[in-house]
């Protein structure tokens, strides 16, 4: 568990750490490098879970002996379903990362939503469902990793 109290926003007790894979852990398919350190890092502090459209279907060959669940979605409600999932861990208890248009539902229900604008971009609507927007997924993991750039970004 993570606690941070930041000022005008409120306390935050994360648990759950919930990633996308496509364009925000990875690029083309394939885990960006020093990402799965990261991961590691985090999941000592938080239950990790990757919950994904896995375009490139490299998602579970990618994450293979990390701490983390790895949920691949189908169907064109990919949105809602990231939002159930967050639901279903308590969502004022999780910290969401993604880029895409079917990460901004989760974002919206999520204790702290973070957009990524990487190598893939990142969707209109999710940068502006999120609470923080950071231009690569070390930077989001360091927010996490060093808690008072988290306090820094989001005080009133």
């Amino acid at each position: 568990m993570l606690e941070i109290k930041i000022p005008g926003f409120g306390e935050v007790r994360l648990e759950h750490l919930v990633a996308d894979f496509t364009g925000t852990l990875s690029l083309d398919g394939t885990l960006l490098i020093g990402v799965r350190e990261k991961l590691q890092a985090a999941s000592r502090l938080l239950a990790v879970h990757v919950v994904t459209s896995d375009t490139f279907g490299s998602a579970r060959k990618e994450l293979e002996g990390l701490e983390c669940t790895v949920v691949v979605i189908a169907g064109a409600d990919a949105d809602i379903q990231k939002e159930s999932y967050v639901q279903k861990l308590g969502a004022d208890q999780v910290l969401a990362i993604g880029n895409g248009n079917n990460d901004r539902r989760m974002f919206k229900v999520a204790r702290i939503g973070i957009a990524v604008i990487g190598g893939e971009g990142c969707a209109g609507d999710a940068v502006m469902s999120a609470d923080i927007i950071v231009t690569n997924i070390f930077d989001a993991f360091n927010l996490l990793l060093y808690p008072k750039r988290c306090i820094a970004t989001l005080r009133f």
